[in-house]
């Protein structure tokens, strides 16, 4: 099976024929069948346990070899009990679930449903299970079957149920879910939302939650469409359940399929940022190291491709001018763009603000990479000529001829700061007038706790603590935020309390030391990963750039948010404090962060709050990750 594109499967009640019931799935358009490994009236459990179970017959198995196992998904029996009060029964229970689970890897079929999760009164023993049995499936998924809504009607059970079980199994990567839609679906839409963080493999959609327009078609409520849409983004196979009739037209897709087919081909397109995310989603990419590597061509092609950005830095330029110099003057007003890169975009963004502000400008581009300098002196003498000036240093060690009005760069991380904006700002105040202009002028930076299982699997992956103390860029996809992003600090420029030498350059960076200590309320329980991580930045004057979700730029995709993984997952109760802190530190060589997390709950008489968990503290003395000066 691929997920590459929609891919659907169907649960038929009956399979007695599986080679024909296989013909007449794909028949009816479906990419694959999900079916009981046993027949239906088989219940191995009145056996008495043995140490060697016995073989399975021919006629209990309605999987009988690997004929097109690739097609196939199997079911495990519902009937298994794992809390039996009988011990016997119970054992024997135990057995029959490890031999079908042996016996869908021997036939190498594609993926294996568990019985439903929120069915049991306990799920201990069956974790137990679920653990000892991961190992032999190691070509094919496992998936947890988990209804949206449990027997109880309580909206955070379901999830509660499969969070133990997962714990339970070590937050194992390869155990997914399947999640079956309800016929009512959680009022609270941050319930819903929590679910998208959670490794859903597969959908279940029962046909009896359809219901018929006025034409007699069968179609879903606008609430269940909505949560698919979102479901769509994250890819997982989806499954359609119900009676032969309504999955099996005569050789043609049921009304059913052709629906769910209708709701992905008029899904949402795509906005700009997500269509230049396409393929990066929830990849953890490690951050830029400007002031000690050269950047590569192509991650200035990535850079450039976004106009949205530019589009601010021009406003930005354009109202400094204005404000600088009165109309119909002969000033001409000298603009420093450090850090212009190859082609010198922020140079034509300050450039055509000049021409629509009708000033007078000196232009300077600053750059210290060596390979980046061989394409700018092209654009100078292809595009610029003598309008500006192309300089090859670095900026915090270049001995400008004279001081600058306005002094333009574009040295921000998904952090603002991550990326040592305030250190190199710090180095290139000297040469700005008194009264000069930074643009930017100002940048803060936020944080909010996360859960997202993918990001901190991808993190585990590396099975190094390092990989799980360093920060990643990412574009957030499944992931769940318990509360909103909270400020944290901020950086101004230019900064009057920076301590400098003779020449003019910084004594010390202790200045651009942070700490923050912030408290976050959950009003949903989860599963605590990490901390995502954005900035706004004021460019000049009330232009703005930012990628905080709640004032993100429109269509601007140059920055995505960062990450901040923790070793070992926190589950958080509804209703917790979540206490973050985090460091930003520095050395004479590099910078560096560290962060700590906690989680605590009031006391029953609530006179004090009581920590029920609290983390490391990570990355100390940037033993794992850190950004050279």
């Amino acid at each position: 099976m691929s997920n590459q594109i929609l891919s659907v499967g169907c649960i038929p009640p009956n399979v007695n024929d599986l080679e024909k019931t296989l013909e007449c799935s794909q028949e009816g358009g479906f990419n694959f069948l999900v079916t009981q490994i046993l027949q239906k009236s088989d219940n191995p459990e009145k056996e008495p346990a043995s140490l060697e179970p016995k073989p399975f017959q021919e006629n209990q198995l309605i999987i009988k070899n690997s004929f097109s196992a690739e097609s196939i998904v199997a079911q495990v029996s519902e009937w298994i009990d794992f809390e039996h009060d009988d011990h016997s029964l119970r054992i024997s229970s135990e057995q029959a679930f490890r031999q079908q689970v042996e016996w869908a890897s021997y036939n190498g079929v594609s993926a294996v449903l568990l019985p439903t999760v929120a069915r049991m009164s306990s799920v201990v023993n069956f974790a137990r299970c679920v653990n000892n049995s991961i190992d032999l499936l190691r070509f094919s998924g496992i998936w947890a079957r988990v209804p949206l809504h449990s027997a109880t009607n309580n909206e955070n059970d379901a999830w509660l149920k499969w969070n133990q079980l997962r714990t339970l199994c070590s937050h194992n990567p390869a155990l997914g879910i399947a999640l079956e839609l309800t016929k009512h679906l959680p009022e609270d839409e941050s319930v819903l939302r929590r679910w998208l963080a959670e490794p859903i493999r597969s959908v279940i959609i029962p046909t009896d939650i359809f219901t018929l327009n006025a034409k007699g078609y069968p179609v879903l409520g606008k609430q269940h469409q909505k949560f698919i849409n979102e479901l769509f983004r994250l890819g997982p196979y989806f499954i359609l359940s119900g009676d032969d009739s309504e999955l099996f037209g005569q050789g043609q897709e049921s009304l059913h399929l052709q629906y769910l087919k209708y709701l992905y081909r008029i899904k949402p397109d795509l906005t700009l940022l997500e269509q230049h995310a396409d393929g990066y989603e929830d990849c953890l990419q490690a951050p830029l190291q400007p002031l000690m590597d050269n950047l590569e061509s192509s991650t200035y092609e990535v850079f450039e491709q976004c106009p949205m950005k530019y589009v601010q830095y021009e406003k930005a330029v354009y109202h400094a001018l204005l404000e600088r110099v009165p109309p119909n003057s002969d000033i001409t007003t000298v603009i420093m763009v450090v850090g212009a890169g190859p082609r010198g975009p922020l140079v034509q963004c300050s450039l055509r603000a000049a021409e629509k502000a009708q000033r007078k400008v000196k232009l300077y581009a600053v750059e210290k990479n060596r390979h980046a300098f061989v394409t700018l002196q092209a654009t100078k003498e292809r595009i610029w000529g003598d309008q500006v000036e192309i300089v090859f240093e670095d900026m915090r060690k270049w001995k400008a001829p004279e001081l600058a009005d306005i002094l333009v760069s574009e040295l921000l991380g998904s952090f603002g700061d991550n990326e040592l904006s305030p250190e190199c700002l710090d180095g290139v105040q000297k040469f700005l007038k008194p009264d000069g202009i930074s643009i930017p002028q100002s940048y803060t930076a936020y944080i909010s706790p996360l859960s997202s299982a993918k990001l901190h699997k991808e993190a585990c992956n590396y099975k190094d603590r390092k990989n799980l103390e360093t920060p990643y860029v990412v574009m957030f996809k499944a992931v769940h935020e318990f509360a909103a992003p909270q400020k944290v600090w901020d950086f101004t420029h230019p900064n009057t309390q920076v301590h400098v030498d003779k020449d003019g350059h910084p004594s010390n960076n202790l200045h651009n030391t942070r700490y923050s200590h912030n408290i976050f309320t959950s009003t949903n329980g989860g599963v605590l990963h990490g901390l995502a991580g954005y900035f706004d930045s004021a460019l000049y004057k009330g232009v703005d750039i930012s990628i905080h979700p709640e004032t993100h730029t429109p269509s601007m995709f140059s920055w995505f948010p960062i990450y901040f993984p923790i070793e070992t997952p926190i589950q958080v109760p509804e209703g917790a404090k979540i206490e973050t802190h985090i460091w930003r530190l520095t050395d004479q060589r590099k910078v560096w962060y560290e962060w700590s997390v906690s989680v605590s709950m009031a006391s029953p008489n609530h006179q004090k709050d009581i920590i029920i968990h609290t983390t490391p503290i990570h990355n100390c003395d940037g033993r794992s990750s850190w950004i050279g000066l």
